[in-house]
């Protein structure tokens, strides 16, 4: 079969490369994925190797499924249930390989997963276990220098060597703790996952050789975030053939932050002697022009490898950069040019994105959409299965499959609530860790208890019965939900006469719906706990807002990149942390300019608002380093204020009149807000957009 059809030169050298390692770079915009689906439908179509002899990482499970469709179109692959089994994220395919032999070093098959929420419950429990109180300690915190450490690959006791000041010991004692009742819960968290791959295939060798002659071919996407934990895992799955193919681009890795070391693809040709490095340059998404400005910024880094990218689509509209008085002027520019462009039906809302650097940067933003009628979704709030209703069914499907899962029972305890006071729910716990018994068994035998109440006897009783009669697996996941909402009236709970109730239980049935997807309980667990903000489904059409970190991966035929001043962007922490932090940040930017296809629109305002103070910064060093490929914008009032005449048609010492308020005079304006001292002696701050003022 033909594979390389309507592929360019370079990608068809990467589809049919021999075996041994290779290396794509893959510039932004380049078809790696593409390249990367080939590859593989390559090797199973034109060279016999079977689906479950390749090992296909991604970094969402949202790629996963999209690569997985893919593929089964190019080899004419009607089902796609149990098509490319070992294709999917880092951490979902670390829980397939221990729960298959994670019995080796002592994990049993039936873990449960913890999420954030889950670590940070056991880290209080377990501060309070070891006796610290200290204030100063947050949970949110001790986790996040645990979740380092973890990917770090350091452990509680070399954690604890290497700890010299208070708080760093007080945390070592914290780990140490959580550590232990975590291994007692039979739960693994999504950094041990990991960790624990690397202790399996280091500790056993049998088990380790065993998935080496599985794994024939191993493929790696995003390879620039690896962490240390994944990178150790690549290199302990390779065999003595050496077959493995990654794909990446080092001047998009932007996540330092959360362990990823782009080293890692720089120093690929080191680790495996001999590797065809291949280069995508060539560019299906941007205009000359912006990828042009794109490459003055990333050039300007030292660590780094060299490409450039080009486009067969000509050079398109330059860079523009627009400078603005204020954050409120900046973003009545972005809205007013969004909805003109919508309004005449030269463009939708959809065809937007506004990136900026910190999430504090979007409530202007989304004020100035509001007032212009412009529809908008953030990227990064509460996901689905973050919501509170869904997470409290989860427990108790958790606490069901894994009945010593602690976490998952003290959410669960009181929800509905039963009259379960916290100190007979610690009575509970301690008596049920003396005894051996798992919890639904404890909660079934809880009369034989010391210390509790008959009342609190009685409703912890009646709720092990009710989990008592899930013990047996025997049902689809959403007939489990829809019997459990049933026996414990969690959906009489939810209706509690707020106007929330409504969602609440839609939401619900929402995740009944989701549920009927999965055969059995394990894989809906499973893919709940693996699931990511990067998964979720797309609302109505409209513009998108979210930090420069979200957008990776995204592109739209319109990008506003916002607030490029220095000390906002480039970040305000580069003075201290150096030389590294800078070329993120200029990462960071590259990444932000390549989302876009057609229009890239740059600004900065020559004041902005923060933490209450306002701040006068220089524009940001990224516009000076893009060049000659930017066009700067005079900006004239007219041009983008039609939206907000009112905005525009009043002065300090104006008198106006409010049917409210009576008759005042101006004393301050602050974009669409104006403070008015009115003749009874009252100060108010009024939006004008709605406080329906006339002039005296």
């Amino acid at each position: 079969m033909n594979f390389t059809e309507g592929l360019n030169e370079a990608q068809i050298q990467a589809v049919t490369a021999n075996a041994g390692p290779v290396l794509i770079l893959a510039g932004a915009g380049s078809g790696k994925t593409k390249t990367l689906t080939h590859r593989i439908a390559y090797l199973i179509g034109n060279k016999n190797i079977w689906p479950n002899q390749i090992l296909a990482v991604t970094f969402t499970n949202k790629a996963a499924k999209e690569m997985r469709e893919r593929l089964a179109g190019l080899l004419n692959q009607a089902n796609t249930r149990g098509f490319m089994p070992w294709m999917g994220t880092f951490h979902g395919i670390c829980v397939r390989l221990l729960r298959q032999d994670g019995h080796a070093i002592g994990i049993a098959a039936n873990f449960v997963i913890y999420d954030e929420d889950d670590r940070q419950g056991l880290i209080k429990q377990a501060m309070k276990s070891v006796g610290i109180t200290d204030s100063n300690i947050k949970p949110k915190s001790v986790s996040g220098m645990i979740s380092t450490a973890k990917n770090e690959m350091i452990g509680p006791d070399e954690f604890a060597q290497t700890a010299t000041y208070p708080f760093q010991q007080s945390v070592a004692k914290i780990y140490h703790e959580y550590e232990r009742m975590r291994r007692e819960a039979g739960a693994l968290d999504f950094d041990d996952l990991l960790l624990e791959t690397v202790r399996l295939f280091r500790e056993v060798d049998d088990v380790r050789r065993k998935w080496q002659r599985q794994f024939v071919h191993i493929l790696i996407d995003e390879y620039q975030d690896t962490n240390a934990a994944q990178y150790a895992i690549v290199k302990q799955l390779v065999g003595p053939e050496r077959n493995i193919c990654v794909v990446g681009d080092d001047w998009q890795s932007i996540y330092s932050w959360r362990g990823a070391d782009f080293k890692n693809i720089l120093n690929f040709e080191r680790d495996f002697p001999g590797a065809l490095v291949v280069k995508l340059e060539q560019n299906y998404r941007s205009t000359g022009a912006i990828l042009e400005a794109a490459h003055n910024v990333i050039t300007k880094n030292v660590q780094r490898t060299d490409k450039k990218l080009w486009t067969a689509e000509g050079a398109g509209s330059p860079v523009q950069v627009h400078e603005l008085y204020d954050e409120a002027e900046e973003a009545r520019l972005v809205a007013s040019r969004i909805s003109s462009q919508v309004a005449i039906g030269a463009r939708q809302p959809d065809d937007y994105a506004v990136l900026y650097r910190t999430n504090a940067q979007s409530y202007i933003m989304e004020r100035a959409l509001l007032q212009a009628r412009v529809p908008y979704q953030i990227v990064g709030g509460v996901r689905f299965y973050d919501r509170k209703e869904i997470k409290d069914i989860i427990a108790y499907l958790r606490l069901i499959y894994q009945p010593n899962d602690r976490m998952s029972f003290s959410r669960i305890a009181n929800v509905p609530g039963r009259g379960v006071g916290s100190t007979s729910l610690e009575r509970f716990m301690i008596w049920q860790s003396r005894t051996g018994m798992d919890i639904i068994e404890a909660l079934v035998r809880v009369q034989e208890a010391d210390g509790l109440t008959p009342r609190a006897k009685n409703s912890l009783g009646k709720l092990g019965e009710i989990l008592d009669g899930f013990r047996v697996l025997d049902r689809e996941p959403s007939q489990i939900i829809e019997e459990l909402l049933e026996r414990i009236g969690y959906l009489n709970y939810l209706r509690d006469g707020t106007p929330q109730a409504e969602d609440r239980e839609e939401n619900v049935s929402s995740l009944v719906s989701d549920a009927k997807t999965f055969a059995a309980l394990p894989e809906f667990l499973e893919e709940v706990a693996l699931m990511t903000s990067a998964d979720e489904a797309k609302g109505q059409p409209s513009v998108t807002l979210m930090t420069l970190h979200a957008a990776k991966g995204l592109e739209y035929p319109v990008v506003f990149m916002v607030g490029l001043e220095e000390g906002i962007f480039p970040h305000s922490r580069i003075h201290d942390a150096g030389p590294s932090e800078l070329e993120e940040e200029r990462r960071l930017c590259y990444v932000g300019m390549t989302r876009a296809r057609e229009e890239l629109h740059i600004s900065y305002a020559a004041s902005r608002l923060q933490f209450g103070q306002r701040g006068y910064n220089p524009p940001s060093r990224f516009i000076a380093d893009m060049g000659n490929a930017v066009a700067a914008v005079e900006q004239q009032s007219d041009q983008y204020m039609d939206d907000f005449p009112e905005a525009v048609a009043y002065d300090i010492n104006d008198r106006v009149r409010s049917a409210q308020f009576g008759t005042g005079t101006i004393v301050d304006i602050d974009g669409l807000a104006v403070t008015v001292l009115f003749d009874s002696g009252q100060s108010k701050k009024l939006n004008v957009e709605y406080a329906r003022l006339e002039r005296a």
